[in-house]
């Protein structure tokens, strides 16, 4: 068989050129479909969506959005694994990290705001700290943590690792002051007599944990990077040995492309510091699954959650990665638990051959342009903190606005589940049994956050809140669970199982996400035998659930058959204004508003 050759400038000769018009014809009359009326040329800003940069991502890329700037990349290879410790019991850390490091973990990073820095020889008796490199994260005891390790190192010439000085996260968390000059003579130290160990810690997780952005995780870490370079040449480092001394830490979340783009945004960023002070540009990043998107509901769901962002730290150039356990939301990890977040890296690194290519999503027309995008943000808004005096001060009152501004964005787009969380506020189980585990620092969250989640922090004393997306749900299953009776609404559904499973299913979803059972009243149109079902259901909320047309023909003869037989309030399941009817429940309505009234209607005390 003779295969006639392909000329490579028209590979597809036999297939007319696609425009961009007929893209967006075809599109349109797929959107008219659900109401959109729109001409063709908008249908591109009707798909686009933004972040909460404001950063607009559209429906379709093409070779215009390639940028000019160049790709920097992290050598292709397996990234370094890196797993947490937290555990207060030296005995107890010591055999969970000689586990780790015996079963693929490469790194290991000790957080010393749980652990005492005391019993660091305890914890580290048995590693080879000439082969496995050790990170400590120490809070206010970083100086004392960091005599403690290097006693320890003796002779040992360690391949890596990182004294974790990071005085400005530090002050960021707890709302202190930030005095920059022992990190700088650690920095001193580490240059004069270990080669190889990196003395300072940029951590970004404050600026995520607060609610941040992505561009405003990025912009705090290039400016307390900037301040660290201050710092450490004006101790007499020059700027190699600075910029050598510096490692960065970022939050993976399960967007994955955002996590990408962010990574990769990151080193171009620093690339440009490092140009204009003039030394390598090269970005040491470290990260670590989001804390923020833990959930104590549901957390096997997490393990999702966590490849997903373990995938995107490492196809966004991560040099280290470490990946939370899917119980650490609810305290100590269990061994089970720590096994799978290290086996997750091992399947990316050693099954999937993720770590095999060199910045996978390079020239990618989307991954480009977000990356682009998103470092011009976090550039204006580092900018921004430069203008105000660099981060220390910065942190006084400009950096926990902007920061509040987007938790109270995310936070409402999190009540609207427009950001739905998986087993929390979509798809809730309430009847699944609780994940218990040992009290502890599960997440990696240093201790004294200085004010509760939720709270505003506007530089008046305490440091930045730390959040988790599912807690204003979670509290409200707590509740739930914790009443004699699990709390009931009756579901009114009006007319066939076709007309009505929808809406019904929807309503279940909605008051399940705070823990409230549904009973459904079945098939029918009959408004007594509607309200005789309310009454066996023994509660004083009911939810009607049909179709529109139903609702035009019975919504207000059930709701009067409900209100006659008892009912105290009175939801519909879609949109509408029907005789009889106190609420509305839909798509986009505010979920956490119509959870807490119905607890009130049902008269539980919140």
């Amino acid at each position: 068989m003779t295969v006639p050759p392909v000329d490579l400038a028209d590979p597809a000769p036999d297939f007319p050129a696609a425009t961009r018009d007929q893209w967006r014809a075809l599109a349109a009359g797929v959107l008219r479909k659900s109401g959109w009326e729109g001409p063709a040329e908008e249908v591109e800003r009707a798909l686009s969506t933004t972040t909460y940069d404001g950063v607009t991502v559209a429906p379709l890329h093409d070779a215009g959005d390639l940028p000019a700037a160049p790709r920097l990349v992290r050598a292709a290879g397996p990234w370094d694994v890196r797993q947490r410790h937290a555990d207060p019991d030296p005995a107890a850390a010591r055999e969970a990290v000689l586990a780790d490091l015996e079963n693929g973990v490469t790194s290991i990073w000790l957080d010393l705001t749980a652990i005492d820095p005391a019993a660091l020889p305890a914890v580290l008796r048995g590693v080879h700290l000439g082969l496995a490199p050790v990170v400590l994260d120490a809070g206010a005891r970083t100086a004392e943590a960091a005599e403690i390790f290097l006693g320890l190192l003796a002779d040992a010439a360690p391949p890596g690792g990182n004294l974790g000085a990071d005085p400005i996260g530090l002050a960021a968390r707890t709302g202190g002051p930030a005095d920059l000059a022992p990190a700088a003579d650690l920095a001193r130290r580490c240059v004069a007599d270990r080669p190889g160990l990196r003395a300072i810690t940029v951590d970004a997780l404050p600026y995520h944990d607060a609610g941040g952005s992505d561009a405003q995780e990025l912009g705090c870490s290039i400016a307390t990077g900037v301040a660290y370079l201050r710092a450490l040449t004006g101790a007499g480092l020059t700027v190699a040995e600075a910029l050598g001394q510096i490692e960065f830490r970022y939050a993976a979340t399960a967007d994955q492309f955002l996590t990408i783009a962010k990574l990769r945004a990151a080193r171009r960023l620093w690339a440009r510091v490092a140009e204009v002070v003039g030394g390598p540009g090269t970005q040491v990043q470290h990260a670590v699954t989001s804390s923020a998107m833990m959930t104590r509901r549901d957390p096997w769901v997490n393990m999702l959650r966590t490849t997903l962002a373990c995938f995107a730290a490492g196809v966004g150039g991560a040099d280290a990665v470490t990946v939370q356990p899917f119980d650490a939301a609810l305290g100590l990890p269990d061994a089970f638990a720590r096994r799978i977040a290290r086996n997750t890296q091992s399947l990316l690194v050693e099954e999937a051959n993720v770590a095999r290519v060199a910045d996978p999503a390079g020239g990618s027309w989307y991954a480009e342009r977000l990356t682009a995008d998103l470092a011009a943000r976090a550039w204006e808004w580092f900018r921004e903190i430069e203008r105000a005096g660099g981060m220390p001060a910065a942190l006084e009152r400009l950096v926990p606005e902007r920061l509040a501004a987007t938790r109270d964005a995310r936070a409402a787009n999190l009540a609207r589940r427009r950001d739905p969380i998986t087993g929390v506020s979509e798809f809730p189980d309430v009847r699944e049994r609780p994940v218990t585990r040992r009290p502890g620092a599960g997440l990696a969250r240093p201790a004294a956050h200085g004010v509760q989640a939720g709270e505003r922090a506007g530089g008046q004393g305490g440091g930045l809140p730390a959040v988790r997306y599912a807690e204003e749900f979670e509290a409200l299953r707590d509740l739930a669970d914790a009443l004699p009776e699990r709390p009931v609404v009756f579901l009114a559904t009006i007319g066939p199982v076709a007309a009505h499973t929808a809406r019904a299913s929807f309503a279940a979803n909605l008051f399940g996400a705070g823990g409230i059972a549904t009973v459904s009243g079945g098939p029918g149109t009959d408004p007594a035998a509607v309200a005789a079902a309310f009454r066996d259901a023994g509660t004083p909320v009911a939810c009607l659930c049909s179709s529109d047309r139903l609702y035009g023909e019975h919504a207000a003869a059930v709701a009067a058959a409900l209100r006659e037989a008892g009912a105290r309030k009175i939801w519909l399941a879609g949109k509408g204004d029907y005789e009889g009817v106190d609420a509305t429940l839909y798509a986009g309505c505010d979920a956490l508003d119509v959870l807490r009234t119905t607890f009130d209607d049902l008269g539980v005390t919140r």
